[in-house]
């Protein structure tokens, strides 16, 4: 019989296309990883994998038996939500990954609700770009992402995730308080105006990063970026003291620290959760759903 630790490593693989992104992933060594899909060739009777160069390619019969490994993940996924639905208490571990101003909006508030709520569920937050959270989840690294897309830019699917919409939230041109920076920050009243003035965006490969030089470009002229930061933080003190503008999105709290001025056509993010569909019906999952719902319903922008 085939042994469902290794049909997992095959199926790693096939995801993560080499023995070292496995190990990592797994933290597992390299040559342990190599090991036990040796072990699962032989307990196939067939090749499943083949030597190109450096690397390992999947050969048909690993591919086919990689997509019925995959169901079969999928399954115990299922038969696990439905034991911990048979349980009186929210009990588990769920891996959540963020991005950093879901981190600051929702994080706090939904874990102390949690914490409250259920207090045998064991919840871990890290913090990744949107864009690598969802491949993570679907590769099974996390068990929900929360996730951003943004206006005609939309972010990647993967067969299995579900989505479900927490919350849409303005996107602002942020500006320096009056008399903080050159003097020509004090008489903008619409985009265009920016064209020779320093900007600060998060770097090329973000989602915001490329819709807010679309934004600049359909507006007349290419941002000149003297910054780069994917800390929307380190954003909004840069622009406090005068030495960039940006586009900011409603989840960055500004307190008034800089003048906000509203976009043509006022163009809003989406934020939302995704988990494996396998998942769905677990207890644990759905709370930390529900905690986080329960924070995006109460939130208001500057």
């Amino acid at each position: 019989m085939l042994e469902m630790k290794r049909l997992r490593l095959l199926w790693e693989l096939r995801a993560r296309g080499t023995v070292a992104a496995v190990a990592a992933a797994l933290n597992y060594s390299p040559s342990a990883v190599s090991q036990q899909l040796a072990l699962l060739e032989r307990e196939a009777g067939v090749e499943l994998l083949r030597k190109s160069g450096r690397t390992l390619e999947i050969t048909a019969a690993g591919e086919a038996l990689a997509a019925e490994a995959e169901s079969l993940l999928a399954g115990l996924e299922r038969a696990e939500a439905a034991l911990h639905r048979a349980r009186a208490e929210v009990t588990g571990t769920v891996r959540i990954a963020a991005f950093q101003t879901a981190m600051l909006a929702f994080m706090p508030e939904a874990l102390r609700a949690l914490r409250d709520r259920h207090p045998a569920l064991r919840v871990e937050v890290v913090q990744v770009e949107p864009g690598a959270a969802l491949r993570e989840t679907w590769a099974r690294g996390f068990d929900l992402v929360v996730a951003e897309h943004y206006p005609g830019h939309a972010a990647p699917h993967f067969q299995g995730l579900d989505r479900e919409a927490l919350t849409r939230d303005p996107i602002r041109l942020g500006l320096p308080p009056y008399g903080a920076g050159d003097s020509r920050f004090d008489r903008v009243t619409e985009l265009a105006q920016l064209a020779e003035l320093p900007w600060v965006m998060e770097p090329h490969g973000a989602a915001t990063r490329h819709w807010s030089e679309e934004i600049c470009r359909s507006a007349g002229f290419e941002p000149d970026v003297r910054y780069e930061t994917a800390d929307l933080q380190a954003h909004l003190r840069l622009i406090e003291s005068g030495n960039a503008v940006a586009l900011l999105p409603g989840l960055v709290r500004t307190r008034g620290r800089v003048r906000l001025l509203a976009l043509s056509g006022d163009p809003h993010r989406t934020v939302f959760t995704a988990a494996r569909a396998s998942s769905g019906g677990h207890p644990a999952l759905a709370a930390v759903r529900a905690a986080l719902g329960d924070v995006a319903s109460g939130l208001r922008f500057d």
